[in-house]
């Protein structure tokens, strides 16, 4: 059975649609890698070097950043639309089974993780988190490393926000109990 066949079938968990380049328009909401929610406030033509490009300004919502991105980049940065509501039921069922992958090398850990994080796709933010959830109930967690978890955690818990119009808060509260219940049996003391 494949995990998260709706966005799978739809192209948006993943950051692009099979059957074309992804195209945004004005007041979309985005994912931008590793730095969150994002709304294109405007797309214009603009000239550099004697060529045109069409650009998107993109605000970041956590910072109020605004960065400008070439169309013709996007797919390749990872910017891709929210995850759609539909869903939002299926990653929280991922998030309470028991399946969790874990490197025994920290050093190669971190670098999987950094790299899944770079991605931007909601389903890999789910799997830094809730790898890196199950080793914090191993044993107490790098530095880095809970930074990172704090980071996906964030990025997992606007983005199911905002698809949902559910409080931050509130999905915040349903991701803790998804994670508690899920290693609800983990003992610590592995040595991972």
């Amino acid at each position: 059975m494949e995990l998260f066949p709706s966005l799978i079938d739809s192209g948006e968990g993943r950051g692009y649609n099979d059957n074309s380049m992804i195209s945004f328009k004005i007041g979309d909401r985005i994912i931008y890698p590793n730095q969150g929610l994002g709304i294109i406030e405007a797309i214009n033509q603009e000239a550099f070097n004697g060529e045109s490009f069409l650009i998107y300004h993109l605000r970041i919502l956590a910072n109020n950043a605004l960065i400008l991105v070439p169309s013709s980049s996007a797919e390749e940065i990872g910017i891709r639309k929210l995850i759609p509501e539909r869903s939002i039921k299926e990653i929280f069922d991922y998030i309470k089974n028991g399946d969790v992958e874990v490197s025994m090398n920290w050093k190669g850990r971190y670098k999987e993780h950094v790299n899944l994080m770079k991605t931007g796709t909601i389903l890999d933010m789910v799997a830094v988190l809730k790898s890196l959830y199950y080793l914090s109930r191993l044993k107490p967690l790098s530095f880095r490393e809970k930074k990172m978890m704090e980071k996906a955690r964030e990025l997992v818990v606007a983005e199911i926000a905002m698809a949902s119009s559910v409080s931050t808060d509130q999905i915040d509260r349903k991701l803790t109990h998804s994670l508690s219940s899920c290693f609800k049996n983990t003992k610590p003391g592995l040595d991972v």
